[in-house]
């Protein structure tokens, strides 16, 4: 055999032992030199916003294996990024900037900005229902000009950073049917259900919500009882009602059909500011203003009473009967975040709860916003943590769940629904410089 064939033969194996090894690396966690500039393939994007020791705010990067920030990998997105929304296929990010009242678009694939389009108000509310760059967000104090009313829902094009106004008076939260040719908003203290065809507002202003005679890009819809949040499945939208929590009467989950427009079935529930399906189930979160007690629940060992004296509260509801089929107390507060996870626990989350202790507190107690649902049980698990929950971030491939509470970024262990406690973060905090406004996975794992 030739000196040439056996130097060949010994880069094929150098060869083809690298690729083994580079697959495997991958498949741990670990980076790619085919995938974005950043190399991870399991990435999780925390907005960061203005603290003490830093005078910016960004988007973070954080590998969703190791818990630990990407070096070097922040994105611009203003100085007080909170809010985030993701399309569906994951490659549109955006952050809402609460200093600037602008919203921040991320091209997650490459991981560099698309633009920025500023709001004539703040939001709390947004959604990218497609891939192409196109998002929603509801401004209840934005001005219309020539209009006397406040309120909007903003199309927000990032392919050529337009921005056209659908006046919607006092437009809370809006959400979107699956590619979204279909909107449905949610205004304050109103018992009606605005429906938007968002694909027919006339630029850059559109009124038709004004007109008082029937038209194809928006219709009011009444019946409800303080709308505040809906799920669309299908053609079916189950309609939040906030009842008494938001000064109405009676809190309910309302049916909606969505090509008629119609209401087609009432269940009556305890409160209801946030839901999450599964399947033919759907939990229910709120915090009812009477019937709130927090009796039998307990902390610590051996076991006493909470302090908490209110306590919100989890409708599981059969969709197939339309029928409650159990009723949980859970912390209280603004119920508005809910994530189910791969070994069945749901996470619900709040915000101006009870936070009752700290880790100095002489009678041991320390709760916050944040309630656990056992699935399998029907247990809780309430977390020794204080502070509103801003983001909630669970994976299908690792059982664990990243808590965006109190301004800090938490990874709970499912298995144990404890903090995760390793070397890499020994104190079950991912170390994220500023205040965390929200987490969100911007790969599937």
């Amino acid at each position: 055999m030739s000196l040439g064939a056996c130097r060949l033969r010994r880069r094929i194996l150098v060869l083809v032992l690298g690729v083994g090894a580079s697959l495997n690396f991958v498949s741990c966690g670990g980076y790619s030199k085919t995938g974005p500039p950043s190399g991870q393939v399991n990435r999780v994007l925390v907005s960061q916003g203005t603290s003490s020791t830093t005078n910016f705010g960004s988007l973070i990067l954080v590998n969703g294996y190791t818990d630990l920030p990407v070096r070097g990998s922040r994105i611009s997105a203003g100085s007080s990024p909170g809010l985030m929304a993701v399309s569906p296929s994951l490659n549109i990010a955006a952050s809402f900037d609460v200093s600037s009242n602008s919203v921040y678009a991320v091209d997650t694939g490459k991981e560099s900005s698309i633009g920025n389009i500023r709001l004539p108000g703040p939001t709390s509310s947004m959604v990218f229902p497609g891939a192409d760059g196109i998002g929603y967000a509801a401004v209840p104090t934005a001005t219309v000009t020539g209009l006397s009313i406040l309120g909007a829902v903003e199309e927000m094009n990032f392919s050529n950073s337009v921005l056209t106004t659908i006046a919607v008076s006092n437009a809370q939260t809006v959400i979107s049917n699956s590619g979204g040719s279909q909107l449905l908003v949610f205004s304050n203290d109103s018992d009606s259900v605005t429906v938007l065809t968002p694909g027919l507002a006339v630029p850059p202003v559109d009124t038709s919500c004004l007109s008082t005679t029937p038209n194809p890009v928006c219709t009011t819809v009444p019946g409800f009882d303080r709308p505040v949040y809906g799920i669309i499945a299908g053609t079916t939208a189950y309609i939040l009602n906030c009842g008494p929590q938001c000064g109405g009467v009676t809190a309910s989950i309302m049916v909606f059909d969505l090509p008629s427009l119609t209401i087609t079935g009432t269940i009556p529930v305890d409160a209801a500011t946030w839901g999450l399906i599964n399947g033919s189930t759907l939990y229910v979160a709120g915090t009812p203003t009477t019937n709130n007690d927090c009796s039998g629940q307990m902390w610590g060992t051996p076991p006493q009473p909470t302090a908490a004296t209110t306590c919100g509260r989890l409708d599981i509801i059969d969709l197939t009967s339309g029928t409650v089929t159990a009723r949980i107390k859970i912390t209280d507060g603004f119920h508005d975040r809910m994530d189910l996870n791969v070994l069945g626990q749901l996470f619900i989350g709040s915000h101006d709860c009870t936070n009752i202790g700290n880790a100095n507190n002489p009678s041991g107690e320390v709760r916050g916003c944040l309630t656990i649902f056992r699935t399998a049980d029907n247990s809780i698990v309430i977390p020794p943590d204080n502070g509103d929950v801003n983001g909630l971030q669970g994976f299908t491939t690792r059982p664990v769940e990243y808590v965006a509470e109190g301004g800090n970024l938490r990874v709970y262990d499912t298995q144990t629904d404890t903090l995760l406690l390793n070397y890499l973060i020994p104190q079950g905090t991912v170390a994220v410089v500023g205040y965390v406004g929200d987490v969100k996975a911007i790969d599937f794992f």
